[in-house]
């Protein structure tokens, strides 16, 4: 299964997707200011383009799990990906991505190497669940 991933920000939103497989994740790139008309536009491309079964959205909950105002804007952002694509859409806690993802030397940027982390937590949890 073919999944993409978003690391949702109201400014920049990292991107990165699987191989056909679901065991690999690569960084693709960033969208600027995904949930505007043109960031949804270029979000619509991509899906388009990598053709994923499923797209899994980074939920930035709080140290103690809570839902806080980001985690509330990505809510969003995931209802109108929702009425935008014909995927699947589900969201994922990502808390410590960004962190790994500095720890993380590429030539990637930043934003798309924390969507390539929260992918790799959602393929190996979901190889987990299939055993």
């Amino acid at each position: 299964m073919k999944v993409l991933a978003l690391d949702y920000g109201p400014a920049r939103t990292g991107v990165a997707v699987s191989d056909p497989t679901g065991t690999l994740a690569r960084p693709v790139g960033v969208v600027e200011r995904a949930a505007s008309e043109a960031g949804l536009a270029r979000l619509l491309e991509l899906v388009r383009a990598e053709e994923p079964d499923r797209i899994v959205v980074g939920l930035p909950l709080t140290l103690r799990g809570e839902h806080g105002e980001q985690a509330r804007a990505t809510e969003r952002f995931v209802e109108i990906l929702r009425e935008a694509v014909d995927v699947p859409v589900e969201s994922l806690d990502e808390r410590f991505t960004t962190a790994l993802a500095a720890q993380t030397p590429s030539r990637a940027a930043e934003d798309a190497r924390a969507a390539a982390h929260l992918l790799t937590t959602y393929l190996e949890r979901e190889s987990g669940s299939r055993r």
